[in-house]
C-alpha cells in the first residue's frame, strides 16, 4: 500500500508530545498514518519491551518451537537440550535467509536452505559446508551464532523476550496489573493453549486493534448483529454501570466490567467444586451467559483483593490482548502503519472435562479470529478508521476520547493498584497513548524509566 509521508523526517519529541493532549482527551490521527512514527515505534517501543512469545505447553519437548515476531524481527522460541527456552531471529548469519519456515514444529537443529549453514537449538553454528575447500579452516564459528534476544522469562508458563538488555526484569516491567492480566490465564489452575493458532491480516493501524480492547462503548451498537442472531447475550458481559479500570506502569491496563463487592462475597462462600459445577455447566449450555467466573478460591491470593473482581480486558503493553474470564489471548501484530496481523490463542484449564472443552473451544473460533463474528465486526471499523487517516483533510481533525475526563476518583487497595470504578468510559485509552508518547520520546530505558507517568491519583 501508498504510504502517508509527512515531510520532515523522524518527529522532533515536542511533535510527538503534542499527538495526545491527557487534558482533552484527542488524539492526532497522524500517528495511525505516517512511516516515520512506525518506524520510531518498532525501535522505541517493540524492541525494548517484553514481547509475549508463547506458553509452555506448545513447546513441552527438547526441540520443539514456534516462530513468532518482535515488532517485525521474526523468531524462533525453541526448547535446546538442556530444557532452557530460547529465542533465535529467525535470520541466518551468512546471507540473512529465514532458517525455518514452518510455523512450529520439532527440529534437531536448524539447516539455512540457502547455503546450508547449521545451527544448534542454542543458536550455536554448527556446520558449515566447504569449510575446509572454500573457507580454508579460516574462519571462526563461535562468532556466527544465531542472534539472541537479550532476555528470556516467563510467568505462569507464558513466555516473553525482550531484545533490550537494559529492559527491567519481566516481574518489574509487568508491575501489579500484568501480573493480574497474566494471573487471569491461571486462575483456573495449570492450562494449556490449544493447537491452532487463528492469524489473520487487518488493514488498519496496530494501536487501533489495541486501543479497542478497552472500548466497551461500542459493543452493544458494533455488535448487535451477534446479540440478534442468538449468538451471544450483549446484555450478559457489557454491565455498562459496573466498570473498572486499571492503571499499571509503562501502559498496561485492565479494562471492562467489574464484579460487584456483594457477589464477590457470594463467590467467595462457595467451595471450588460448586464453582466449577456452575462454570461448567454455563459454558455446556451457553458460553456466551458465563454465571460465575470459573475461578478457584486460590485466585484471590493470585490476582488480589481487586484483580479477582476483574471481569474486564487486560492489556500488556505494547500488544497481548487477554479476553474476558483468561479463555483467549490475542496479538497485535504490526505490519506497517496500514496493516496489523491479529493472533487469536484459545486457552483453556487442563482440568476442564473434554466435553467442555470441545464447546469452549467452538465458541472461541466463532467469537474472535477470521470466522469470528465479533472481530467481523471490528475489522470493518478498525479498517475505515485508519483509512480516514490518509484523507489530506480528515487527518487534520483529531479523534475524541473524553468519556469520563475528571469524572471519576482514582482508588486504591493494599497492593496499591490505582483504579477507577465507574460506567463505560475512555480512561484506558488516554493511559495507553500517555504512555505511547513516553516511550516514543524516551531514549533508553533509563530515561524510560525517570520520566514515565506516575500511576493517576485523585480525579482523572
Amino acid at each position: 500500500m501508498d504510504l502517508v509521508q509527512e515531510p520532515g523526517g523522524a518527529p522532533s519529541k515536542s511533535e510527538i508530545r503534542s499527538y495526545f493532549d491527557p487534558a482533552e482527551g484527542t488524539l492526532d490521527r497522524r500517528v495511525f498514518a505516517d512511516q516515520e512514527i512506525y518506524d520510531l515505534e518498532m525501535r522505541n517501543i517493540f524492541a525494548r519491551a517484553w514481547n509475549f512469545m508463547c506458553h509452555e505447553s506448545q513447546i513441552p519437548n527438547p526441540g520443539d518451537y514456534f516462530i513468532n515476531y518482535i515488532g517485525e524481527d521474526q523468531v524462533i522460541v525453541v526448547r535446546d537440550r538442556k530444557g532452557e527456552v530460547q529465542v533465535l531471529l529467525n535470520t541466518c548469519r551468512h546471507r540473512g535467509n529465514a532458517l525455518c519456515r514452518a510455523e512450529q514444529g520439532n527440529a534437531k537443529s536448524f539447516v539455512c536452505s540457502y547455503h546450508g549453514w547449521n545451527y544448534d537449538l542454542n543458536g550455536d553454528l554448527i556446520g558449515v559446508p566447504g569449510m575446509t575447500a572454500y573457507y580454508r579452516k579460516d574462519f571462526d564459528k563461535s562468532q556466527w551464532g544465531l542472534a539472541r534476544a537479550a532476555q528470556v522469562d516467563h510467568l505462569h508458563g507464558f513466555y516473553f523476550a525482550t531484545l533490550d538488555p537494559d529492559t527491567p526484569p519481566l516481574p518489574d516491567y509487568l508491575g501489579e496489573v500484568g501480573r493480574i492480566g497474566l494471573g487471569l490465564l491461571a486462575a483456573n489452575g495449570p492450562v494449556e493453549i490449544v493447537d491452532g493458532i487463528q492469524k489473520n491480516v487487518i488493514d488498519c493501524n496496530w494501536k487501533i486493534a489495541v486501543d479497542n480492547l478497552f472500548d466497551w462503548y461500542h459493543v452493544q451498537y458494533s455488535h448487535a448483529s451477534a446479540g440478534m442472531a442468538g449468538f451471544m447475550d450483549i446484555a450478559a458481559i457489557l454491565h455498562p454501570k459496573h466498570q473498572m479500570v486499571m492503571f499499571g506502569d509503562y501502559g498496561h491496563a485492565i479494562s471492562g466490567p467489574v464484579i460487584t463487592p456483594e457477589r464477590q462475597a457470594e463467590i467467595d462462600a462457595m467451595t471450588d467444586d460448586e464453582r466449577l459445577a456452575i462454570a461448567a455447566a454455563g459454558m455446556l449450555k451457553d458460553p456466551s451467559k458465563p454465571v460465575v467466573p470459573p475461578r478457584l478460591s486460590a485466585a484471590r491470593e493470585l490476582l488480589g483483593p481487586t484483580g479477582v473482581r476483574c471481569m474486564g480486558h487486560p492489556n500488556i503493553f505494547p500488544n497481548l490482548w487477554i479476553s474476558t474470564n483468561g479463555t483467549q489471548l490475542s496479538l497485535r501484530l504490526p505490519r506497517g502503519p496500514f496493516a496489523t496481523e491479529i493472533w487469536w490463542f484459545t486457552v483453556l484449564p487442563k482440568a476442564l472435562p473434554e466435553e467442555v472443552k470441545k464447546k469452549q473451544i467452538a465458541f472461541s473460533a466463532h467469537l474472535f479470529g477470521p470466522a469470528g463474528m465479533l472481530e467481523q465486526d471490528d475489522g470493518e471499523n478498525w479498517s475505515q478508521s485508519t483509512r480516514a487517516s490518509r484523507g489530506v483533510k480528515a487527518r487534520s481533525y483529531r479523534h475524541h476520547m473524553a468519556m469520563g475526563l475528571g469524572q471519576d476518583e482514582v482508588l486504591t487497595d493494599a497492593t496499591g493498584t490505582s483504579r477507577v470504578e465507574t460506567t463505560i468510559s475512555e480512561h484506558a485509552q488516554r493511559w495507553l497513548y500517555t504512555n505511547w508518547m513516553n516511550w516514543l520520546t524516551a531514549d533508553d530505558w533509563a530515561e524510560l524509566k525517570a520520566n514515565h507517568p506516575a500511576l493517576p491519583k485523585g480525579r482523572v
